[in-house]
């Protein structure tokens, strides 16, 4: 079960890299039409969330995940507002949530796992 959860945190973070780096490539590949317009901004915060639930999957908490998506879709959709590309009524409000769920979620303690279950089995053999 450990090498399907690292093998789909690869391919999940893998796929996010590539909508986040190259999103028309991306979408010319698997859809057979180039992205373009509204369609890139909303397929790289596509490949953000992509990339935090590979990091939420890979032996870490999902925390993790979560801190990392809250923080770069932050970094994005300000950066979106900041040079003007896309403003629309709701993204600085977006931003805001953004970055103070990203402090509560770098605020919060960490949680604690459970022991590894299968430590106790491997002694008995």
């Amino acid at each position: 079960m450990q090498g399907a959860m690292i093998l789909a945190a690869v391919g999940e973070a893998s796929t996010g890299l590539a909508l986040l780096v190259v999103p028309g490539l991306v979408g010319r590949l698997l859809l057979g039409e180039e992205l373009s317009g509204i369609a890139i901004p909303v397929t790289r915060v596509a490949g953000i969330a992509l990339i935090a639930l590979g990091l939420a999957c890979w032996p870490a908490t999902p925390r993790v995940g979560m801190l990392a998506y809250s923080a770069a879709v932050t970094l994005y959709l300000a950066y979106l507002g900041v040079s003007g590309s896309s403003t629309g009524t709701l993204l600085w409000p977006a931003v805001v949530l953004h970055a103070v769920l990203t402090v509560l979620l770098a605020r919060a303690p960490a949680a604690r796992r459970p022991p590894d279950a299968g430590a106790g089995a491997a002694s008995t053999r």
